[in-house]
């Protein structure tokens, strides 16, 4: 049986035992702490057999001009456990939390016809990838 739990601080130790393939690098036990000790972040995981089998992360926070916002930033699961409606569970949760939190809209990403904001991007220094529209800004570059 599948359980969707979301973590806290002191919660960084369930991270530990998860399946592969789930997150893209392997775990880092202090920056998941280190994560999990800001309440602007978000992380909900799936459990399976004492296993994470799935996760999605997301952000809220506050601008001068909007109300409260959730940004999600990343949904992953385990390939053994794609398919059974672990990540719409997993995303679920951190919507609720967002509702929780006083958060009026919840977004991710940026529409690939968003031609304005890609070309602001580019001109700002960014690099889009392929596949899903994404746009790096490399900081350590002079």
């Amino acid at each position: 049986m599948i359980t969707i739990r979301l973590l806290g601080p002191g919660d960084a130790a369930t991270l530990e035992h998860v399946a592969d393939d789930v997150f893209d690098e392997d775990v880092n036990l202090a920056a998941t702490a280190e994560f999990l000790s800001d309440p602007r972040h978000h992380l909900a995981v799936a459990i399976d057999g004492g296993a994470v089998v799935g996760f999605a992360s997301a952000v809220h926070y506050v601008h001068p001009d909007k109300p409260v916002e959730l940004w999600v930033n990343e949904v992953g699961v385990a390939p053994s456990h794609q398919r059974r409606g672990v990540g719409l569970m997993l995303v679920r949760a951190l919507l609720d939390r967002g509702r929780e939190l006083g958060c009026r809209q919840a977004w991710v990403l940026t529409d690939e016809e968003n031609t304005a904001a890609r070309g602001l991007y580019a001109a700002a220094g960014g690099t889009e990838t392929s596949g899903v529209i994404m746009v790096d800004f490399d900081l350590t570059a002079e």
